[in-house]
């Protein structure tokens, strides 16, 4: 029996050893260059260097040695600066799974200076003070969506929109601090050879996970400027006190055939199924094997790398539902040790039936196993908009009954709750949160319809004063909730898509944000912008504290169709003694009994002015019709 521990525990030591130094592909100095792979045992493994990034013959083929268990190594020798490289383990050329740089579209890694790629200063850029999750604001936001269609934009579609003036600006005005940028690693279904011909895709398609997307550059030929330009994106955004949180998509590969995965080690970073068959966990015809050793450890490396190199300072994770608890607690625990303050969150669901136990996957029902991980609530989102599954039905927007109990789960951030009865709501039986920052709070994002385009769909024949009214409700829902506040970029402007409910291949036309709508609809972007300084401006709505929320946030008694709650005796230390919160999506005004006293109304019929807009004395508080009213005494 001793003899096995030993040997289990000197295997479990190979494993780590290994496993921390596979992913250092590639090593230069002036003298010679270090290529490293991790391979099947029985591989004959080709290291070929290449003069351009695309086209042209190896310069120079070596034959790989053996050097460890499932590890090959080469050395050239001579200064290989600037040249390029592929791996073949005789399933096709690839640039490696780690690589750092690349060639167009991806196919060669780049020998580099990584150093020469950093902006002036980066030495010195800072990350932005976040005190809890609680008091961020993320907007999600895609980078061809956000600026193609500007007309002032010197680098419309690219990193550097987000460096200029007008970007900038905007951002702060509407009072957003944290931007979630939809996949920006490097991706497969945009010819980066052809980036003069309008193209578009979400993105989430991965090819090289640790490289910045060569088609939001301005030189994707030329490895260093994809990187330099992120990092300026990065910078300029920090230098604005904004935090940038990366979309990541590890639970699968844009193929199998191609990855860099499987042309390295066939089927090792893959689930199967008991019959054999490549499991599809992700809906993308493939599903990665988080638990296996090596593929955590390359998560757990990518994450830290992205932190280190491009100053990151959030995650959100594509598909949690497909990885397994222990890898995202991994992941957790090596973020901890750089900065606990950056913000990691996911999708608690998966695609499909995923190769491996439920019980043991990053679901949202086991989000209490992963402390300090958030997931998205499509209970409070649903319990607005309409279930995911028919977008032409409608929720408490559009006055139908019996959403409140699923609202009121998302307005205290999916914890425990005395006042709410879990039998209620509507896809969650239990709790699921252990701490309401456990919980992204949201109505829309780049999935499924936007919102406009939802409520134009569930509510037939809605006129534009009557939809302005809902959307400023549902976000007023959002942002007043207890959970982390997310919204979709534009939304600020009353953006739609044309009705799509799946746009990621959609052309610009249906995906871009029409900047005209600011000044279009100059009250939907004020109420975004007021809404969100009122969340910024008083900690009661963000107490980020389970036990908080339970000692402070108190349900009222309400008609149909309304939700009405008090924070009360000055919550979070607030300056406000007691705040009440009634969301009435019925098309007519209610009455509703509050406790007696005279209160400052600061949100009322559209309207959000935290210097008040008008007092109300006595019990009774009116509410106008698919409005929100806040008072506070």
């Amino acid at each position: 029996m001793k003899k096995l521990i030993i040997a289990g525990l000197l295997s479990m030591m190979l494993t780590n050893k290994v496993a921390a130094q596979a992913f250092q592909e590639m090593t230069y100095t002036p003298q010679a260059t270090t290529f490293k792979l991790f391979a099947p045992d029985n591989a004959k493994v080709t290291l070929r260097i290449y003069q351009q990034g695309k086209d042209g013959k190896a310069v120079k083929t070596v034959k790989m040695q053996k050097t460890g268990k499932e590890q090959f190594s080469a050395t050239v020798k001579g200064d290989l600066m600037g040249k390029f490289y592929t791996f073949d383990v005789g399933r096709g050329e690839c640039a490696g799974v780690f690589a750092k740089a690349v060639g167009v579209n991806g196919k060669r890694a780049a020998i580099i200076d990584m150093k020469q790629t950093n902006p002036e200063h980066w030495c010195c850029d800072k990350r932005p003070v976040t005190k809890s999750p609680a008091d961020l604001v993320v907007y999600e936001m895609h980078h061809r969506d956000f600026s193609i269609n500007r007309a002032d934009a010197e680098y419309p579609g690219k990193f550097m929109a987000l460096t200029e003036p007008w970007a900038i600006d905007h951002l702060k005005q509407l009072g957003v601090n944290a931007i979630h940028i939809l996949p920006s690693y490097d991706y497969g279904s945009v010819d980066e050879t052809r980036l003069n011909t309008p193209q578009y895709n979400w993105g989430y398609d991965p090819v090289n996970y640790n490289v910045p997307e060569g088609g939001y550059s301005t030189n994707p030929y030329q490895p260093e400027v994809r990187i330099r330009e992120f990092k300026q994106m990065v910078q300029a955004l920090h230098k604005a006190d904004i935090r940038v949180i990366l979309d990541v998509v590890y639970n699968h590969t844009y193929d199998i055939e191609h990855s860099n995965f499987q042309r390295t080690y066939p089927d090792y970073f893959y689930r199967k199924t008991a019959d054999g068959q490549y499991s599809n966990g992700s809906g993308c015809n493939n599903e990665t094997a988080s638990d296996k050793p090596m593929m955590r450890q390359f998560m757990i490396e990518s994450v830290k790398y992205w932190i280190n190199e491009y100053h990151i300072d959030g995650l959100r994770f594509d598909l949690m539902g497909c990885h397994d608890i222990e890898t995202m607690n991994e992941i957790r625990k090596a973020v901890d040790e750089i900065d606990p303050t950056i913000f990691i969150y996911g999708e608690g669901w998966s695609a499909g039936q995923c190769a491996y136990p439920q019980e043991k996957l990053g679901l949202k029902a086991n989000i209490t196993k992963m402390p300090g991980i958030a997931a998205f609530s499509d209970e409070i989102r649903d319990a607005l908009r309409g279930p995911f599954d028919d977008d032409k039905k409608a929720a408490f927007l559009g006055g139908i009954a019996d959403n409140e109990e699923s609202l009121k789960f998302g307005i205290v951030g999916a914890i425990s709750h005395p006042q709410v009865d879990m039998s209620k709501v509507n896809y969650s039986k239990e709790p699921w949160a252990t701490e309401p920052t456990q919980m992204m709070s949201y109505v829309s994002c780049h999935d499924d319809m936007c919102l406009v385009d939802r409520l134009q769909t569930s509510i037939p024949g809605i006129q534009t004063d009557e939809l302005i009214r809902l959307d400023l409700l549902a976000q007023t829902a959002v942002f007043t909730s207890q959970g982390v506040p997310f919204m979709l970029s534009g939304e600020e402007m009353l953006r739609d898509k044309k009705r799509v409910h799946n746009s990621f291949e959609s052309p610009d036309s249906v995906n871009q944000i029409n900047w005209d709508n600011k000044a279009k609809y100059p009250q939907v972007f004020n109420y975004y912008k007021d809404l969100i300084a009122l969340r910024k401006h008083h900690p009661a709505f963000r107490l980020g504290s389970a036990d908080l929320v339970r000692k402070h946030l108190e349900f009222m008694e309400a008609p149909k169709n309304v939700v009405a709650y008090r924070l009360k005796n000055y919550a979070g230390r607030d300056d406000w003694r007691d705040i009440i919160v009634i969301l009435n999506a019925n098309k007519d005004a209610i009455e509703i009994t509050i406790p007696q006293g005279k209160y400052s109304v600061v949100c009322c019929d559209g309207v959000i002015c935290e210097d008040g807009l008008s007092t109300i004395e006595g019990n009774k508080a009116v509410v106008d019709p698919q409005s929100a009213l806040i008072i506070h005494n």
